[in-house]
């Protein structure tokens, strides 16, 4: 890559303002930082009226989050968070990124401006091409027709072969869209299926589908309500996941009892006011009762530690009060009441490797690893012990670590203990990210797609699927580095923002001959274009969406396998977007021609799901079951503890906890979000719940570690990540002291992505380890 884009210092770089952390999430701060963002984006009257139809049975489903809706009976009018309602202002803004708007500016122009202005700009209206060999000046992108536009891409994909095209997939993108895509790919022959989950939560579906069956969660929204006990681990939901604020808060004022486990102490999960709760805005409702501050990548010797401290409270209780002899068991030794005994004699293997591996470590080892006492450990522990029902949560900052796969088998490990599979109130509840990340996984989007949806594929549409595994987000990336990619195609995202190795992934793109966009908002990816680009912008999810046979609905699933509709309300932005399911229908038109009929199902969305209940397990009758106001939830052989899948059992594991020694003057990264983004997108420059604004090259810092350094609040660094092969540079950054363990740092992504080294990833996963990146900070 000729061109330098190494990140310019913000201008407002010197006028960051530091404010202190707030006590309460919500409140009065919400509602005025949504009214604040629909005025600046013109969106007050387009963007609440979308707001009333947002999550509601009628209308659609928020483009943030995953986190469920309650029973259409029991949910709300005003069904939406703060920063659901910053995503509708993105949406809804009635500025527009016209042909005039590329016309001005070049792709090195663009380059030059952050992520939020971008954002700024505002929405696509027209089919866009860069085509240096088209002979206009500069490098600029320029309007085409959807024909020209679909054909080039036909054009080019076909020349590429299957193996050298790439199509990769956002969270964003809705059930009946994802499917087609899919079999478009699958019927040129390819599974280079890299999406979002390659980036987040594969580690959780790893882990899971080893040990119970299923790479999902096995709790519903309403075992919350029953919950003795919630662990949220890894997790900030004040600022990514708002709306489980509102369940947590129930749960906390019915008496349960919620143990935060994160490095950094959010205020997400200290207190929440409810902004449409008056007499919260008297000081708002506690949520953790416990915060226990972790190192970062100390979550596996901590649970490690809990199980440890179960088994030996097991232990001191059956000394006191031995089991009768008709008692079962689940190994040798006298086991007591602590532990489910009928639970792990039915349902489970493993046990006694397991208890025998937790007896022989080292509590000193643990405490050293996990950065938490052993008091603290045991003290959780005699929660989780006293609790009849428990539900663990985590996120990101669990999956994007080396050791990922086995902290989340760890808990599944301290889950089995006490029978909290497959029962009322407890369960597993990894929380996704975007709102239907795990619905595309679902319908096949996928690389190392599953022998059974290959069968029924195959015996659907009457071809032989490819069996050969495809590319992930890594392997894609390394591919596009060695130019062994002809088309990369993106159905929603921004690949280069979400990626590691930010400069690695930029050079890479650039080398094939085709990039291809579905998009509603230009971003960074496009300005990285093959050595031709086309940019095709959609519908957002609150647009109508009317094709030949009327109005159509598209579904999504959530993060507890609720499948539901979703159909906007508002009129498009322009009429020259297109629905995503139409888009790849053209595309599948062009590519294959009739061997589906693609203008068919383009025109009938129910025709899609027709398909897809046909082969996709758990879909029968889909398009009866999913114009319920609630939808349906999909089958879980963990919910329902039959384990079919993997033998009718759940398994222990066993695992040792890493080795988290730094060198001297090194800290341990971890990227974060900000109070003002969703995913990549940046709504603004503040971060109010950790008391930032006007500035996001910020990193965060122990106090005694800045001393330590020789560093002071407000100075401006330059981060250096070490890795096998080099070091990696960010450049301008603001030193910010806040409370966070020792030898522990955070920043924001996208910004900090290109210290994540691109060969640094999770085992058996291979999601990028964006959460342990060893840094030293040096001054500017």
């Amino acid at each position: 890559m000729d061109r330098d884009d190494t990140p310019r210092p913000d201008t407002k770089v010197a006028d960051i303002e530091l404010r202190e952390v707030p006590r309460v999430a919500g409140g009065l701060a919400a509602l005025a930082a949504t009214t604040r963002h629909l005025v600046r984006d013109g969106a007050v009257r387009r963007g609440s009226k979308a707001l009333l139809a947002m999550n509601q049975p009628e209308g659609f489903d928020c483009p943030g989050c995953a986190w469920p809706e309650p029973a259409a009976a029991h949910r709300s009018k005003l069904e939406f968070c703060e920063n659901g309602a910053k995503a509708m202002a993105e949406e809804t803004t009635t500025v527009h990124a016209t042909a005039e708007v590329f016309a001005a500016l070049s792709i090195d122009e663009l380059r030059l401006l952050s992520d939020f202005e971008l954002g700024q700009l505002g929405r696509l209206t027209e089919p866009v091409i860069f085509d240096p060999a088209a002979g206009a000046p500069g490098r600029h992108y320029r309007p085409i027709s959807w024909d020209a536009a679909i054909g080039l891409l036909a054009d080019e994909v076909r020349r590429a072969g299957p193996g050298r095209s790439v199509f990769y997939t956002s969270g964003r993108t809705s059930n009946e869209a994802a499917f087609l895509y899919q079999l478009v790919g699958r019927l040129f022959g390819t599974n280079n299926f890299p999406d979002c989950s390659n980036m987040c939560h594969d580690s959780s579906g790893i882990a899971l589908s080893e040990v119970v069956g299923v790479n999902k969660g096995s709790v519903s929204l309403v075992d919350f309500d029953h919950a003795e006990l919630i662990f949220v681990v890894g997790q900030n939901p004040g600022t990514n996941h708002p709306r489980m604020l509102t369940t947590l808060r129930e749960a906390a004022k019915r008496g349960a009892t919620i143990v935060a486990v994160n490095p950094l102490r959010e205020v997400g999960l200290t207190r929440f006011a409810h902004p449409q709760k008056p007499l919260d805005l008297m000081g708002g409702v506690e949520l953790a009762k416990h915060f226990v501050q972790i190192q970062i990548g100390g979550d596996l010797a901590f649970f490690l530690g809990l199980g440890k401290a179960v088994i030996e409270l097991d232990d001191a209780v059956s000394r006191e009060r031995p089991a009768p002899a008709d008692r079962p068991t689940a190994g040798k030794g006298d086991l007591a009441d602590v532990i489910d005994l009928m639970f792990l004699a039915e349902y489970t293997d493993g046990f006694d490797a397991w208890r025998d591996h937790v007896r022989g470590l080292a509590w000193a080892t643990l405490v050293e690893q996990s950065g938490v006492s052993e008091a603290t450990m045991r003290e959780i522990a005699g929660l989780y012990a006293g609790a009849k029902t428990v539900i663990t949560c985590w996120a990101m900052g669990l999956t994007q670590h080396k050791h990922a796969v086995a902290t989340i088998q760890e808990i599944v490990n301290l889950m089995l203990l006490r029978g909290n599979v497959g029962r009322p109130g407890a369960g597993l509840c990894p929380v996704r990210g975007h709102s239907n990340v795990q619905g595309d996984r679902t319908m096949g989007i996928y690389h190392l797609p599953r022998p059974a949806f290959l069968d029924a594929l195959g015996e659907v549409f009457g071809f032989a699927p490819p069996r050969t595994p495809g590319l992930d987000t890594v392997a894609t990336i390394h591919a596009l580095e060695r130019g062994e990619v002809g088309v990369f195609m993106a159905l929603g995202g921004n690949f280069l923002s979400a990626a590691p190795d930010s400069d690695r992934t930029a050079r890479g793109l650039e080398r094939c001959a085709l990039t291809a966009s579905v998009s509603t908002k230009l971003n960074r990816t496009h300005l990285y274009p093959g050595t031709r680009a086309l940019i095709l912008p959609c519908l957002g999810r609150s647009e109508l969406d009317v094709q030949a046979s009327g109005p159509q609905f598209v579904t999504v699933e959530d993060s507890m396998s609720m499948v539901h509709r979703s159909q906007g309300v508002l009129a498009p932005a322009s009429p020259e977007l297109r629905s995503e399911p139409a888009i790849v229908a053209m595309l599948g038109q062009a590519l294959l021609g009739d061997r589906v009929p693609w203008g068919e199902l383009a025109a009938d969305y129910d025709r899609i799901r027709d398909l897809i209940a046909r082969v996709v397990s758990g879909f029968t009758d889909f398009n009866t079951r999913v114009r319920t106001p609630d939808g349906f939830q999909l089958p879980n052989v963990a919910r329902d503890r039959t384990f079919s899948s993997i033998g009718g059992r759940a398994r222990f594991t066993v695992s040792t906890p890493p080795d988290l020694t730094l060198p001297p003057g090194r800290l341990r990264l971890m990227t974060i979000r900000s109070h003002d983004q969703y995913n990549t997108t940046i709504y603004g420059l503040d971060d109010r719940y950790r008391g930032i604004h006007g500035e996001r090259r910020v990193v965060f810092v122990n106090p005694l570690d800045l001393a330590e350094l020789g560093l002071v609040e407000r100075q401006v660094v330059d981060l250096v990540s070490e890795w096998q092969d080099g070091e990696r540079i960010a450049r301008a950054f603001i030193v910010v002291p806040f409370d966070l363990p020792r030898r522990c740092a955070a920043s924001y992504f996208p910004e900090a992505n290109a210290l994540v080294p691109l060969d640094s990833v999770a085992d058996r996963s291979n999601t990028p380890t964006s959460k342990s990146i060893v840094i030293r900070i040096q001054p500017a």
